[in-house]
């Protein structure tokens, strides 16, 4: 595969813009500054153009060209604010750290989806790491909160503008939903290289459309990291959803950090670290109860019963459950947008995953059952429930419905581009493992390996 071009400077055009300056006009000034300075340049219109399309000059150059701009536009202009920032001071495990400064957070993000593009080896290769979590998950807490003021770039936006971003999240979403986070997440982050990264450097607004700008931002990072999930990139998830937790902190969204935060939660679940899930879970409890959201309170109390079943306590996870039933029943009308999702049919497809992991198969088969009467637009998540009840009769010893419906869950997983979903039915083909001589699994498991050839790479899910 080739190297991806180049990321136009969307922070050198939106200042080149506000200054009124022609490519051949800041060359030329770039030129006589450096020559006060005792340099024999040789930069042109061609030079700018070169810049403007993402070829970085020598930090020298740089530096001369946030002078001119600074002394053009009468304030302070940095080097990072150019775009020109040198990459190699782009430390990927920089994304891993909460920071209380918004435009660190930016530039953080801004580096981040920049390398994911590029597709950097020492980003993709980046594996779960277990102390980021608790750490972020920390200071989103008990840190001082650091209030947004207005921003004077050289764009000015306002509420509309904020809501295109929240449109094309939601669209976004309805696509992941429907074929699984491969097939659109490049689009989902060169929408954040190209278009929020500018805006979140460069724009002009008020105080109140500058949160709700970091907040529809934390929505979209939160949206690559979740897909980085799916594709089980672990560490490059784990970085988007730091970031996101960032953002919404920034932007004063509780509720939606808490969303987050369950999604950190939900990871820790996956790669089989219940206890740092539990720390997540009731983080995002906290931020249930601040944004007074019983739905949130319910998907966080769910999370935890999920790790203390991981962790083979029955009654921690009945006590979860049951706290998790009441904050259910609390929930009102003023459940936000992004938590739409989690009706009765997701919190039994979370239930069924508690008594999954109890070894509990007719509990899981029961709500893998209901789980099942969901909204249709959600594919992966049914073809994810579809595998849960097969799992449920393959634990009861109910060989032929078990290879039965797996066979409706290959038949759907297919049909995505979703890691996790391979990962489901692989962990059926484990708990079918003990009926490895019984003809209708040995026809189904021939079947799901040819029609899904990862299965043979590779271990399962717990």
């Amino acid at each position: 595969m080739g190297r991806r071009p180049k990321q136009p400077n969307n922070a050198l055009d939106a200042l080149l813009l506000e200054s009124k300056m022609s490519h051949k006009g800041l060359a030329a000034r770039v030129v006589r500054l450096g020559e006060t300075r005792g340099l024999d340049l040789r930069y042109n219109h061609s030079s700018v153009s070169r810049w403007l399309r993402g070829e970085t000059p020598r930090q020298r150059t740089a530096q001369l060209i946030a002078d001119v701009l600074s002394d053009a536009l009468g304030r302070r202009v940095t080097v990072s604010d150019t775009g020109m920032e040198p990459r190699q001071k782009a430390d990927a495990d920089g994304a891993l750290r909460l920071t209380l400064d918004p435009v660190d957070t930016t530039r953080r993000l801004a580096i981040l989806a920049h390398d994911d593009l590029e597709h950097r080896r020492a980003l993709l290769d980046a594996g779960f790491d277990l102390a980021a979590y608790s750490s972020a998950a920390l200071r989103w807490l008990v840190a001082p909160r650091t209030a947004l003021s207005a921003a004077d770039g050289a764009r000015a936006i306002g509420m509309a503008d904020v809501e295109d971003i929240r449109e094309a999240t939601r669209a976004f979403k309805v696509l992941d939903n429907r074929m699984g986070g491969g097939r659109i997440r490049a689009t989902v982050v060169d929408y954040l290289d190209g278009n929020l990264v500018p805006l979140l450097h460069g724009a002009r607004c008020t105080e109140d459309v500058r949160r709700e700008l970091f907040s529809a931002a934390a929505e979209v990072a939160q949206l690559a990291g979740w897909q980085a999930y799916d594709l089980e990139q672990q560490g490059v998830a784990q970085r988007y959803l730091v970031q996101a937790l960032s953002m919404a902190r920034f932007a004063g969204d509780d509720g939606l950090g808490g969303e987050i935060l369950a999604a950190m939660s939900h990871q820790a679940l996956w790669v089989s670290q219940p206890s740092q899930a539990i720390d997540m879970a009731h983080a995002a409890q906290e931020a249930g109860t601040r944004a007074g959201l019983p739905i949130l309170e319910t998907e966080a109390l769910v999370l935890e019963a999920n790790a203390h079943a991981l962790l083979d306590d029955p009654a921690a996870c009945s006590q979860a459950l049951k706290r998790a039933s009441v904050t259910f029943e609390r929930g009102g009308g003023n459940t936000p947008p992004w938590l739409g999702y989690f009706d009765q049919a997701y919190l039994a497809a979370r239930i069924a995953h508690c008594f999954r992991a109890l070894g509990q198969g007719h509990t899981t088969a029961k709500y893998a059952l209901q789980s099942l009467d969901m909204d249709e637009r959600y594919l992966r998540g049914k073809a994810f429930n579809v595998a849960l009840l097969a799992r449920g009769y393959a634990v009861q010893g109910e060989v032929e419905q078990a290879c039965a419906t797996g066979r409706e869950a290959v038949d759907r997983v297919v049909m995505l581009h979703s890691a996790r979903a391979v990962t489901y039915v692989r962990s059926l083909l484990a708990d079918l493992s003990d009926y490895e001589g019984v003809a209708e699994c040995q026809e189904f498991r021939a079947y799901a390996e040819t029609r899904l050839p990862a299965l043979r790479r590779r271990a399962s899910l717990r």
